[in-house]
C-alpha cells in the first residue's frame, strides 16, 4: 500500500484550502451609485452633462485606489472601487420613483440627482419612507442641483445632502452684483412653473424690494417647464415691457430657447442668470450677450489661480468634445465628500456615512468646501461672471467653443453666501 509522508498531508491540504484562502482574500464588491437623472426628453441635455461629471469625480477616486472599507465590522479593510450606474428618469417625477426602486432592488446604496427640485422633494419623501420600512437597506441622496431652499429647510432629512448652492444663496450673490447697476430701472422676472422656478420668482422680488426698491417690476412670467418649443411670444412681451434686465432660473433648453428669443427680437437688456454660462446658451446669444450676460456659479473655468487652470485642462483632456464642456466643481466635491465620509466611517452603512458627510470638509484645484450639520447644506464660495469673447481680460477660456466665456467679476466667500436655515432634522435610532 501507498502511504503519503505527513508533510506531503500537510502540502495536500494547504493546496485544497487555497481555493478557500483566495476566496477569502477575493476584491470585495464596489459602492454602488445610482445617478437618477432625465437622460432622454427635452433637457436630456443637462442629465448627460451631469453623467460626464460624475464619471470624471468616480474615475478619479478609482485611480487611487478606491475607498479603504472594511467588509463587515471588525474585519480587515480592504479597497472598495466606486460604481457609477445611470437610470433615465426622462424628466417625469414618477419616472424617477420607479427608478429609485429598481436601483434600490440593484443594490445602490448612495442616490445622486438634482436636476429637478420637485423630483428631489419627491425623492427625499420616497428614501425617507424606505429607509424607516428597511433599515438593513438604507440608502443616502446626495443633491448636486436640486436647488429650492426647502429641500434643507422645512423638507430637510438626515438621508439627504445637497452640494449645490441653494436658490436664495445664489440670488443673493447675483443682486450682489445687480444692486450696483445704476442704469437699471425696471426688471422682467421669468421661470418654469414649478417649486424652483417658483422660489427664484419669489427671492428675486423680495431682494430687490430690500436692496433695489427704485427698481421696478414690469412682468412676471412662468412656464411649462421644457415643453415650450417657441419663446418669441415670451421674448415679445419682455421687450415690449421696456425692462432693461431679465432675472431668470431656466437651465438647458428652456434658457437656450429663450435666449435666442430674446436676440430674435431685439431685446439689448441684460440676462441675470443661474445657468446662463453654459449648455448652448453662450452661443445663442453671441455677441449680444457681451458685457450683458450675468451667471453664477460655484466656480467658473475663468478662475484665475494655477490649480483651477489644470482642473480645467483635466476636464477638457478627458473629454474634448467641445459640446462636453460643461464641468461642475461641486460634482467633484460632492464625490471627494462622499470618499472621505466612507473611508472615516470604514464602512458603508448608511448612518455611519452620514454621521461622517455632516462633518465633511474637501479642497480640490483651490476650491473648499464644508457641509453644514444642522440641515445638510454644503457651504462654499460663490462667483460671478460676465460674459465677454474669449481672449479678452480675464477670459482665457470660453465656453463649449463659442468664442464666448465669462470673466470673474465677484467673488462671495463662503461666510457671506451662508443663509440661515429653518431645519428640524429628525435622526434616525441607531
Amino acid at each position: 500500500m501507498f502511504i503519503l509522508a505527513p508533510r506531503v498531508l500537510k502540502l495536500l491540504a494547504m493546496a485544497l484550502c487555497v481555493p478557500t484562502l483566495a476566496l477569502s482574500q477575493a476584491v470585495q464588491p464596489p459602492v454602488r451609485i445610482a445617478m437618477i437623472e432625465g437622460l432622454s426628453g427635452p433637457l436630456g441635455n443637462t442629465g448627460e452633462a451631469v453623467f460626464r461629471n460624475l464619471v470624471w469625480a468616480v474615475e478619479r477616486v478609482n485611480a487611487r485606489g478606491g475607498v479603504k472599507l472594511a467588509a463587515t465590522p471588525g474585519a480587515p479593510v480592504s479597497q472598495r472601487a466606486l460604481s457609477l450606474e445611470r437610470y433615465d428618469s426622462k424628466g417625469q417625477t414618477e419616472e424617477a420613483l420607479s427608478a429609485l426602486k429598481s436601483a434600490i432592488d440593484d443594490g445602490a446604496q448612495v442616490i445622486m440627482q438634482g436636476n429637478n427640485s420637485s423630483t428631489a422633494a419627491a425623492l427625499i419623501d420616497a428614501i425617507n419612507k424606505h429607509n424607516e420600512r428597511e433599515p438593513g437597506k438604507r440608502v443616502l441622496f446626495l443633491n448636486y442641483s436640486a436647488v429650492d431652499p426647502s429641500l434643507t429647510n422645512e423638507k430637510c432629512s438626515f438621508w439627504h445632502f445637497r452640494f449645490d448652492a441653494h436658490a436664495d444663496m445664489r440670488m443673493s450673490a447675483l443682486m450682489d452684483v445687480l444692486k450696483d447697476d445704476k442704469s437699471l430701472h425696471g426688471v422682467y422676472i421669468i421661470g418654469q412653473d414649478y417649486s424652483f422656478g417658483h422660489a427664484v420668482a419669489r427671492e428675486a422680488k423680495r431682494q430687490l424690494g430690500l436692496l433695489r426698491p427704485d427698481v421696478k417690476l414690469l412682468g412676471e412670467e412662468l412656464h411649462p417647464l421644457g415643453r415650450v418649443k417657441d419663446f418669441l411670444p415670451y421674448a415679445v412681451k419682455i421687450k415690449a415691457s421696456g425692462a432693461q434686465a431679465v432675472i431668470t432660473g431656466n437651465f438647458g433648453n428652456d434658457l437656450t430657447l429663450l435666449v435666442k428669443a430674446a436676440k430674435e427680437v431685439g431685446f439689448e437688456g441684460k440676462f441675470y442668470t443661474f445657468y446662463g454660462n453654459a449648455l448652448g446658451a453662450p452661443a445663442a446669444i453671441g455677441e449680444a450677450g457681451i458685457g450683458k450676460v450675468v451667471a453664477v456659479a460655484d466656480w467658473l473655468p475663468n478662475v484665475q489661480t494655477a490649480q483651477s487652470e489644470a482642473f480645467y485642462q483635466s476636464f477638457r483632456q478627458r473629454f474634448p468634445k467641445p459640446a462636453d464642456d460643461y464641468v461642475h466643481m461641486r460634482m467633484q466635491l460632492m464625490v471627494e465628500s462622499l470618499a472621505q465620509a466612507l473611508e472615516k466611517a470604514g464602512t458603508a452603512n448608511a448612518v455611519a456615512v452620514a454621521n461622517q458627510l455632516e462633518k465633511v470638509h474637501v479642497t480640490l484645484a483651490s476650491q473648499s468646501g464644508a457641509m453644514r450639520a444642522v440641515d445638510h447644506q454644503f457651504q462654499q464660495s460663490l462667483v460671478v461672471g460676465i460674459m465677454d469673447k474669449q481672449g479678452a481680460a480675464g477670459v482665457k477660456f470660453d465656453v463649449e467653443g463659442s468664442g464666448y466665456g465669462f470673466r470673474v467679476i465677484k467673488t462671495i466667500a463662503a461666510a457671506s453666501a451662508e443663509q440661515p436655515n429653518t431645519c428640524k432634522m429628525q435622526r434616525p435610532v441607531q
